[in-house]
C-alpha cells in the first residue's frame, strides 16, 4: 500500500511541485523523503522557491532561469551549494555536483564592484559528469562528458571528455573509461525525450 502511494499520488505530487525534477522511477529516493527534504523549506518558506527542482535548504541558486539541464541532474540539491547562473550555466545529463560547490558564471568588475564583468558565454558541463565535494567553477569553463573532477578542484580552465581532473589549478590527471551505463535507456520518473547517443548524450 504504501510502495503504491509512493508510486501514484506522492509522485505525481512531487511532479507538479517540481516540473524540470527528472530522475528514475525505480531505485531511486522515493517520493517521500523528496516532500519530507525539500517541500517545506523550498515551498512554504520559500527558499529558493522559484527554481523548479528540489533545492537544499542550505544551498543558494540564483539565476535559475539561466540554467539549462537535461535528466538526473538537480544543481543545488546537496547542501552548501551555491550556483550563480546570471552568465548561464548549461548542463548535460547525469551530472552530481556534491556537497559544497560553488559554479560561478560571472564575476564583479575590477573596476566598479556592482557590476558584472561581462562573461566569454555560458559554464558548459557535459553528461555523466561527477563533481566533488567544495570545488569551484569559475565563468565560462567548459567541462566535458565523462568527467570526474575531484574534491576541493578550483576549475579556472576547460577540462576535456573521457578525464579525471583535480587539483588547484584543476588538471586532467588520467584518461577515464567510458561511462558503464546508458543512461538514455534508464526510466524516468516523467517523460522526456532523450537524445539516441548512447552513453555520450549532451
Amino acid at each position: 500500500m504504501i510502495k503504491w502511494l509512493d508510486k501514484t499520488v506522492l509522485r505525481w505530487f512531487v511532479n507538479f511541485l517540481w516540473p524540470e525534477y527528472y530522475r528514475p522511477a525505480e531505485n531511486y529516493q522515493p517520493n517521500w523523503k523528496i516532500l519530507r527534504n525539500y517541500f517545506f523549506f523550498q515551498k512554504i518558506l520559500r527558499i529558493n522557491g522559484k527554481v523548479k527542482w528540489p533545492v537544499h535548504f542550505t544551498s543558494l541558486v540564483m539565476g535559475a532561469d539561466r540554467i539549462k539541464k537535461g535528466f538526473m541532474c538537480d544543481p543545488g540539491d546537496s547542501p552548501n551549494c551555491y550556483i550563480q547562473a546570471f552568465q548561464g550555466i548549461h548542463f548535460g545529463s547525469n551530472v552530481e555536483i556534491a556537497p559544497g560547490c560553488k559554479l560561478i558564471s560571472s564575476n564583479h568588475d575590477l573596476e566598479d564592484f556592482s557590476k558584472a564583468m561581462p562573461s566569454k558565454g555560458p559554464i558548459e558541463i557535459g553528461s555523466n559528469v561527477w563533481i566533488g565535494a567544495n570545488c569551484v567553477i569559475l565563468p565560462s569553463v567548459k567541462i566535458g562528458s565523462n568527467v570526474v573532477i575531484g574534491a576541493g578542484s578550483i576549475i579556472v580552465k576547460d577540462i576535456p571528455s573521457n578525464s579525471i581532473a583535480v587539483g588547484n589549478p584543476c588538471k586532467v590527471i588520467k584518461d577515464k573509461k567510458l561511462y558503464a551505463v546508458d543512461i538514455n535507456k534508464i526510466k524516468l520518473n516523467r517523460n522526456i525525450q532523450k537524445p539516441k547517443k548512447g552513453n555520450t548524450v549532451e
